[in-house]
């Protein structure tokens, strides 16, 4: 089982930094990965999952149910934490949180992430916390997985 160890101002010691990423991780794949080693980087890497009901916000059901996507990050060495994200928009997450870094990729900048990149970067301000964004890792995407395995990409049908 990973450390465990208590989130928020109150409960962590002030020399521990708190790398945030929220996630969908369907398919767990080299693009994710390589975001949480970016993140281990910066300190103890808390993983934001989102829950089959966000997902299904944006984009269609997820294969995995939430407690096995979660199983799998939590067998992620690189991994200190695993927390319920109930929506897309992780402001009220990363308040409560208030990590030290949000990283995330640098595909959010444009498209309908666009919006919580900008409230997320507000919201760190409150703190003097840091958006860390990574070259997206091109030619990989839950989404190219699926579209390659069943023939039928981010089908909200399936």
């Amino acid at each position: 089982m990973k450390e465990n160890f208590l989130i928020g101002d109150k409960m962590r010691k002030k020399e521990e930094k708190i790398a945030f990423i929220s996630m969908c991780v369907d398919y767990l794949h080299y693009g994710h990965i390589n975001v949480i080693l970016h993140a281990k980087k910066y300190g103890k890497v808390v993983v934001g999952l989102l829950t089959d009901e966000a997902i299904e916000t944006y984009k269609r059901k997820p294969f995995c149910t939430y407690e096995q996507r979660k199983i799998v990050l939590e067998s992620v060495k690189w991994v200190d934490k695993v927390i319920k994200q109930d929506e897309c928009d992780f402001v009220k997450t990363i308040r409560k949180l208030k990590p030290d870094y949000v990283v995330n990729g640098d595909d959010w900048k444009t498209g309908v992430q666009s919006p919580v990149r900008d409230r997320c970067i507000e919201t760190l301000k409150e703190w003097g916390g840091e958006l860390i964004e990574i070259p997206y890792t091109k030619w990989i995407s839950s989404s190219k997985i699926i579209e390659e395995i069943h023939g039928e990409g981010n089908n909200k049908n399936i």
